[in-house]
């Protein structure tokens, strides 16, 4: 072998061992934004507006709900993870495992959970009716997905 042909392959591996050094040295917010997020439970529908009168009746209360979605085929444990919105207000998730595919619909008021519904037992609304977000976070206090509305360009999101 030539020197120079053992030359030019030392610099070619030199070069692609600088890559693999460089690709791995990225900061975490930068490998994140190379592909989409797709989290495996996502809020798919929210009903901020109660529908009727807001009388803080307790029927009224359930028709207001967040909706969170399960898009794996795998049953996920939700215990710990928590939903709330831009005041504070906080649901958190008590022994309850989210299906595979399936849906589970968090309403304000009182009422006895099922698989399909859970209920924060509040007497007043959370959500408000102009703006606001919903951001569940899962048992470690991560983001997994919010939901915005009434937010101007420029607001959260």
């Amino acid at each position: 072998m030539t020197a120079s042909v053992t030359a030019r392959r030392l610099a070619a591996a030199a070069l692609a061992a600088g890559a693999l050094v460089s690709g791995a040295a990225l900061p975490a917010t930068a490998a994140d934004h190379a592909r989409p997020h797709h989290p495996q439970v996502e809020i798919s529908r929210v009903q901020y507006d109660s529908p009727g009168r807001d009388d803080r009746s307790n029927r009224s209360l359930n028709k207001e709900w967040v909706e969170l979605t399960n898009t794996t085929r795998y049953a996920v444990n939700l215990d710990g993870w928590t939903l709330r919105d831009e005041s504070g207000h906080t649901y958190t998730f008590d022994h309850y495992r989210l299906a595979g595919r399936a849906t589970v619909r968090i309403h304000t008021g009182e009422g006895r959970d099922t698989r399909a519904d859970l209920f924060q037992d509040r007497r007043a609304y959370v959500w408000n009716n102009d703006h606001d977000t919903a951001t569940l976070r899962n048992d470690h206090g991560r983001f997994v997905d919010d939901e915005s509305w009434g937010h101007r360009r420029g607001g959260r999101h």
